[in-house]
């Protein structure tokens, strides 16, 4: 400011002292004064610019920031028709919680036990030998599952489940399926870890869809020798729209020495098998589907149970086929082939099923050859078969829903689920099913003892009726009544206690009832 001022007031004075002398002496360079006086005048605005900066605050610098990085897609939690579910909102990971329970009670119309020297009912074990078997009716969790399914990366899909039920009483807990699968070339699927692989119709209904508390008994038998559930394998399937196909390699199930045989650790050589399905839809309209297939299995080599140093005369590769009546609140299996030494074993199964409109039809045949092993001359390879029919026919007009991923038949969707505030009750269905499966194998007459090759595995027939009530899509009541009929004649007198050839069959009816949910 001082600067200022003193340049100012030097040029003002040399300024007059100019214009006095100018003026006195009449000097003729009056212009000039006055150009100079305009520059003193700029020279003074550029002064004052001068310093209003230098007293003004010093500006704060200039920081440019980066924009910020777009945020990551939230991920999407939903709970369509009540099923929780997390995904990324690309789609390409997923997680879904699912969940199953059943809970069976039974009540056994049987006959009163008799005399043990003229009541011969017995089951298949030796257990069974002090008394006329007499089925406990009571209840039953028969599945208690919970478990999480879902994918990552897009192309492989996962699925973990854990079981706590099981038949005739509950079990501690274990792994029911455990397995991924990539999915990346289409039609193709490859999957691998322990799972049911595909064998059948019957084998790849929802046990939350099914018609009936259990499958057909033959159903069983056959799906259960080299698949059925928590078979350890692998397995690449494809299909189309109007096709299906599967290969698989299966060994043991998780926990067992075979299918016949729980809670065993398999110390020896497990069980190597195969199996194969093929079917397609000559008829698939909004209305109508009719299904033909052919499905089999190969059991290349048997479970060994005995080791390299068992006895001559032990089971060392035994295959049982044996089954409870198509109910588990009462486990004992009153048909059985008991331990046959094999070689190989092979099954052969065709499978047909019709829906027209609410009206549904469902049938499979099974066969069931054993190569023994050993054999000698006159001891022949024993074969079985059974066959099931099964009709039902939804009363509220839904259908039955085909699966693409199982090719098989679920439960009919409920287009309007029970409220007692707008008068609706959900869907109805009534069952009928037919079921044969024969165990016997050169069988000889009633009291006669066995020949050499003989396997008195007993035949089975149930004829069974039901009702089935899906208030929604998570809950169901099943009701089924049926009506068993055993033919089996004693296969040895010193297991069973009773002379040999007696029978030991029996006839009888039980009700039934299931309450259900699952999502």
């Amino acid at each position: 400011m001082r600067t200022r001022q003193l340049v100012m007031a030097a040029t003002v004075l040399s300024l007059l002292a100019s214009t006095a002398h100018a003026q006195a002496a009449g000097d003729p360079r009056d212009a000039e004064i006055q150009a100079l006086r305009a520059q003193v005048q700029a020279l003074a605005a550029k002064l004052d610019q001068l310093q209003a900066r230098i007293e003004a605050p010093a500006a704060p610098p200039v920081i440019q920031t980066p924009a910020p990085a777009a945020a990551a897609p939230a991920a999407v939690v939903t709970l369509a028709a009540g099923k929780p579910s997390i995904a990324s909102a690309d789609g390409q990971f997923t997680a879904n919680l699912h969940g199953v329970v059943h809970l069976d009670a039974a009540d056994y119309e049987q006959a009163g036990a008799g005399p043990i020297t003229t009541d011969l009912r017995r089951g298949a074990a030796a257990t069974d030998t002090s008394h006329a078997r007499d089925l406990s009716s009571g209840t039953d969790f028969r599945r208690a599952r919970i478990g999480i399914d879902g994918r990552v990366f897009g192309d492989w899909d996962y699925n973990i489940v854990y079981e706590f039920g099981g038949a005739g009483e509950e079990d501690a807990g274990h792994a029911y399926e455990m397995w991924i699968q990539y999915s990346g070339l289409k039609p193709f699927h490859a999957r691998i870890g322990a799972f049911a692989p595909s064998y059948g119709l019957d084998d790849q209904d929802s046990t939350n869809g099914m018609m009936f508390l259990e499958r057909a008994a033959v159903s069983d038998i056959a799906r259960g020798l080299a698949g059925g559930d928590s078979r350890e394998g692998a397995e690449i399937w494809a299909n189309g729209d109007r096709w299906y196909f599967n290969t698989a390699v299966t060994g043991r199930a998780v926990g067992v020495v075979n299918s016949q045989a729980t809670g065993i650790s398999q110390p020896f050589d497990s069980q190597l098998s195969f199996i194969g399905r093929l079917g397609f839809l000559p008829v698939r309209t909004d209305n109508a589907v009719v299904w033909l297939g052919v499905h089999g299995s190969y059991i290349d080599r048997p479970a060994d149970t005995g080791g390299p140093d068992t006895a001559a005369n032990g089971v060392r590769y035994g295959i049982t086929l044996q089954e409870r009546p198509e109910l588990r609140v009462d486990g004992t299996r009153l048909i059985s082939t008991g331990a046959i030494n094999s070689r190989h074993a092979d099954t052969v199964g065709l499978e047909a099923a019709a829906q027209f409109g609410s009206l549904f039809l469902q049938s499979e045949y099974e066969s069931i050859k054993i190569e023994r092993m050993n054999a000698v001359a006159g001891v022949g390879d024993p074969d079985f078969h059974g066959y099931y029919i099964d009709a039902a026919y939804v009363l509220t007009g839904e259908k039955r829903r085909f699966n693409t991923a199982t090719w098989a038949f679920d439960g009919p969707a409920v287009n309007r689920p029970f409220s007692a505030r707008n008068g609706t009750w959900g869907a109805f269905e009534v069952a009928a099913r037919y079921s044969d499966v024969d165990l016997n194998y050169h069988a000889g007459a009633l009291g006669a003892a066995p020949t050499t090759d003989a396997v008195r595995g007993g035949e089975q027939k149930i004829w069974t009726g039901g009702l089935n009530w899906y208030p929604n899509s998570f809950v169901r009541f099943m009701l089924d009544y049926q009506d068993v009929t055993i033919d089996r004649l004693s296969p040895s007198a010193a297991s069973f206690s009773t002379p040999a050839g007696a029978q030991i069959g029996q006839h009888y009816h039980v009700v039934d009832l299931r309450s259900q949910f699952a999502f």
